[in-house]
């Protein structure tokens, strides 16, 4: 019943911030309580005039799939075939933009760790650290277009900028602290016989962190992890570009900056309505009639399902899993689940 009324929630909550693309919610003037923004008519007979930029947006967003399978070795302690990298990367993209819960990347440490023997707390604390490393890629680039020709703009975002970079900085920190601490913490706790389940926790938790301990290490992520990055901004500034703003190349890491903050946390069950409503209000924020800003939310988001989810369907194909088992959670979750509470016992490393 709980899940039901959650999943009810979520598309009720969806549809509305999705509605905000299309229409103006009137809750306290007179009059009707939705209002179109532009004639929806004249829209869909205009949609095909803006299909000139969806071609390269969505080859710019496939490639990100082999980028972050290139990506995530840098946080991996022993050497994984590209091609697995990248079929678990690409399940994990077609998770994330077809089914309810963002939860790609929490699928895909399971994978990894279900594949290559490998503790399922370590590999999400890789991927974890290149999640971060992307968002810290992404905050540089977006304080960079600042100072570019379209700068005066994008002034506008400068409090929510400062806000996302402090939330940067200190992500980072208490990332490095947790690589740090975590072993000398649960190595207190094993010289005193308590808390074993949360020594073996904090173990597995500086494992998967261990690449945040050496500041070589993180630069060599950081550096693999600018190839997502620019490859997204620049799809999504070309997007910017062919609904008729100028400069829009150099906004795309600001739009992508406020589609990544708004969908950060996994399991919100409105992310579609949020990718509307955020593509939408950053896109008329920098310029563009409500008209091209709705086409614009609504081409991104066909073009990103088409690129990322096409080429993830052909991975879930090829590894032979059942879509079945991923929509319901099945089999998959349920061995997530006993993974993690079989590791959470496991007596500490000596």
């Amino acid at each position: 019943m709980g899940r039901l009324l959650l999943a009810v929630v979520g598309v009720v909550l969806s549809g509305v911030l999705l509605s905000t693309a299309f229409f103006r919610w009137n809750l306290r003037a007179p009059g009707p309580l939705l209002e179109p923004r532009f004639p929806l008519g004249a829209f869909v007979r205009e949609l095909p005039g803006h299909l000139k930029w969806l071609l390269p947006f969505v080859l710019l967003q496939a490639s990100i799939i082999p980028l972050r399978a290139v990506q995530w070795q840098g946080t991996l302690r022993r050497r994984v075939p590209f091609k697995e990298r990248y079929h678990l990367v690409a399940i994990g993209a077609f998770v994330h933009n077809v089914l309810p819960g963002k939860l790609g990347d929490i699928l895909r440490s399971f994978l990894l760790s279900r594949t290559e023997r490998i503790p399922f707390l370590r590999c999400l604390g890789t991927v974890a650290v290149c999640k971060l490393m992307e968002f810290a890629a992404l905050m540089l680039l977006v304080s960079a277009s600042l100072l570019g020709p379209f700068g005066a703009t994008l002034s506008r975002f400068e409090g929510q900028l400062k806000v996302a970079v402090s939330l940067c900085v200190g992500l980072v920190a208490l990332v490095v602290l947790l690589a740090h601490w975590s072993t000398p913490l649960a190595d207190a706790l094993h010289r005193r016989h308590r808390l074993p389940r949360l020594e073996g926790l904090l173990h597995h938790v500086s494992d998967g962190l261990g690449t945040a301990r050496s500041t070589r290490g993180l630069a060599r992520v950081f550096f693999f992890s600018t190839g997502p990055v620019l490859a997204s901004a620049l799809a999504y500034g070309l997007a910017l570009h062919g609904i008729g703003i100028s400069g829009g190349l150099a906004a795309g890491a600001v739009v992508l900056g406020a589609i990544s903050l708004g969908q950060a946390l996994p399991g919100v069950p409105a992310g579609m309505g949020l990718y509307y409503f955020v593509t939408s209000w950053a896109a008329r924020g920098l310029g563009a009639s409500p008209e091209d800003a709705a086409a614009f939310a609504t081409l991104t988001h066909l073009g990103t399902v088409l690129s990322q989810a096409g080429v993830g369907a052909i991975s879930v194909h090829v590894r032979k899993i059942r879509v079945r088992d991923l929509r319901k959670g099945g089999s998959l979750a349920r061995e997530a689940a006993h993974h993690v509470a079989h590791e959470s016992v496991e007596p500490a490393p000596p």
